[in-house]
C-alpha cells in the first residue's frame, strides 16, 4: 500500500505539471483570447504629390488682348485708304547673296530688285511703328453681303482703331523657300521650336552650320517685333502668306510629282517622303494661324494669269487647292503673280471669263501690284480688286518712289548701299 500510494502521488503531480504547462502556453497566444485587438499593419508612406506646374502663358495672348474695346474709338471708314505693303523673303546674308555666292550677275541683280535685307526690313518696321501704323487683317477690311436684289457683293468695312493709328496690311509672297534661296543667303524653312514658337532654320553659307534663329527671317522678325510692340497690331494681326505650291510650302516639299506614275517603282518612296513633309508642316501651319498669320493663293505654279488660257488657269487653281489649300485651309484671297491681271488693266470696267471662274472658286479679294494702295469693289460680281506697294531694291533706289513711299519711311535711311551691288540711285 505504501508503494502504490507513492506511485499514485507521482502520477497526480505529473498530470498537474502538464496541465500548468498547457495553460501557460495558452497564455502566450496558443489559444484565441477574447477582446484582444488585432495588430494594426504599419501605414504605407504616401508620396507627397508634386505641385502641378503653372502653364506657361502664350506670349501671343498679350498681343491679342492688348487693345480693349473701349480703346478702339477711331472709325476708319470705307472712303479712307488702308495701306498695303508686300515683301518677298528677306535676305539673311546679303554679302553672300550680292557678292560671294556663285549666282550669275543677272541673278544677283534680280535679288537686288525684288528683295530687302534683314537690316532693311527691321528699319522699315521701326519707321512704320514710329509713324503710327497698325497691322490689320486683310480679311477684316472687306466682307460679303447680300443686297436688296438678292445678289452677293463685297463691301468695305469700317475699322475701329485706337486713336491716332493708321491701318496697314502686310503680305509676304513666295514664302516657299525655293532651292535658289537656299543657295543664295536666305533661311530655309519655318519650324516650331521646343518653346512652341515659330523659328527659322538657317544654314550659314560660310561655315555650313545649320541652326534655328528668330533674327534672320521676316516671319520671326515680325513676330518678335509685335511682341515687343503689341500696339503695332490690332487684335494680334500679322500678315498674309502668299503661297505657290510647285516647290511645296514654308520650306517643306509637299508638292506632288504627277510625272511619277502610280506603278512606277519610284512612286512608293516619293509618296513616303512627301507624306513625311506634309506631317511635318502641319504643326507649323497651326502655330502660324494661332499667332495671327493667314494664307492666300499665289497660284500653284506662279503663272502669269494675264496670258494663260482658261484651261491652264483651271488646272493650276485646282492643283493649288489640292496640294496647298488642303493644308492651309480655304482662302478668299488671290495674289496675282507678276501683278498680271486675268482681265488685263481693264479689270475695273470688265469682268472676263477667267476672272469669273476664279471668283466661282471662292476668291473674293484679287490683289495685284501698283504705285498706290488702290482698291475697287466690282459692281457686277462679288469681288474686290486692289493693288499693293512693294518695298524692295527697285523702289528704294528710285527717285520717283522716294516721295511715294515717304509716308512709310525715308528710303535714304533704309537702303544699305554698303552691301548692295553698286547700281546707283536716282534720288
Amino acid at each position: 500500500m505504501k508503494r502504490t500510494s507513492v506511485r499514485l502521488l507521482t502520477l497526480i503531480l505529473a498530470f498537474s505539471l502538464a496541465l500548468a504547462l498547457t495553460l501557460a502556453a495558452c497564455g502566450r497566444g496558443g489559444g484565441l483570447p477574447q477582446n484582444v485587438p488585432s495588430p494594426t499593419p504599419a501605414a504605407e508612406a504616401v508620396p507627397t504629390p508634386e505641385p502641378t506646374p503653372e502653364p506657361t502663358p502664350d506670349p501671343e495672348e498679350a498681343v491679342r488682348n492688348y487693345w480693349s474695346e473701349d480703346q478702339l474709338t477711331q472709325a476708319w471708314g470705307p472712303d479712307q485708304v488702308v495701306e498695303h505693303l508686300f515683301f518677298h523673303p528677306v535676305i539673311a546674308y546679303p554679302q553672300w547673296a550680292f557678292h560671294d555666292c556663285s549666282a550669275t550677275q543677272s541673278e544677283k541683280e534680280g535679288l537686288d530688285d525684288w528683295m530687302v535685307t534683314v537690316d532693311e526690313f527691321k528699319k522699315i518696321l521701326d519707321s512704320l511703328y514710329e509713324r503710327d501704323y497698325i497691322l490689320v487683317r486683310m480679311e477684316d477690311v472687306w466682307s460679303e453681303y447680300t443686297n436688296e436684289a438678292g445678289e452677293t457683293r463685297m463691301q468695305r468695312n469700317t475699322l475701329m482703331l485706337p486713336e491716332g493709328k493708321k491701318p496697314l496690311i502686310f503680305s509676304f509672297d513666295d514664302v516657299n523657300y525655293y532651292p535658289y534661296m537656299l543657295e543664295q543667303g536666305f533661311t530655309s524653312k519655318l519650324v516650331v521650336g521646343e518653346d512652341g514658337d515659330i523659328w527659322a532654320q538657317c544654314t550659314d553659307p560660310y561655315t555650313g552650320e545649320t541652326f534655328l534663329t528668330q533674327d534672320l527671317d521676316a516671319t520671326t522678325i515680325l513676330d518678335k517685333f509685335v511682341r515687343e510692340h503689341p500696339d503695332f497690331s490690332l487684335n494680334g494681326a500679322k500678315g498674309v502668306f502668299s503661297l505657290t505650291g510647285y516647290e511645296g510650302i514654308l520650306g517643306y516639299r509637299t508638292q506632288n510629282d504627277i510625272d511619277i506614275a502610280a506603278d512606277d517603282p519610284a512612286r512608293p518612296a516619293f509618296d513616303a517622303r512627301r507624306a513625311a513633309e506634309i506631317e511635318a508642316v502641319k504643326p507649323v501651319i497651326a502655330r502660324l494661324k494661332e499667332t495671327g498669320w493667314t494664307f492666300g493663293s499665289h497660284t500653284w505654279g506662279h503663272i502669269r494669269l494675264a496670258n494663260k488660257s482658261m484651261e491652264a488657269i483651271q488646272r493650276d487653281t485646282l492643283r493649288w487647292a489640292e496640294e496647298v489649300g488642303s493644308l492651309v485651309g480655304p482662302t478668299t484671297i488671290l495674289f496675282y503673280p507678276h501683278g498680271g491681271r486675268p482681265d488685263g488693266d481693264n479689270d475695273v470696267t470688265q469682268t472676263g471669263p477667267q476672272f469669273q471662274w476664279l471668283q466661282s472658286q471662292g476668291f473674293r479679294i484679287f490683289a495685284s501690284v501698283g504705285i498706290e494702295s488702290y482698291s475697287k469693289i466690282k459692281s457686277d460680281i462679288s469681288a474686290v480688286i486692289c493693288d499693293r506697294l512693294h518695298p524692295d531694291g527697285t523702289t528704294l533706289r528710285s527717285g520717283k518712289s522716294l516721295e511715294r513711299y515717304s509716308q512709310f519711311y525715308d528710303a535714304r535711311e533704309i537702303i544699305d548701299l554698303d552691301v548692295r551691288p553698286d547700281l546707283g540711285v536716282t534720288w
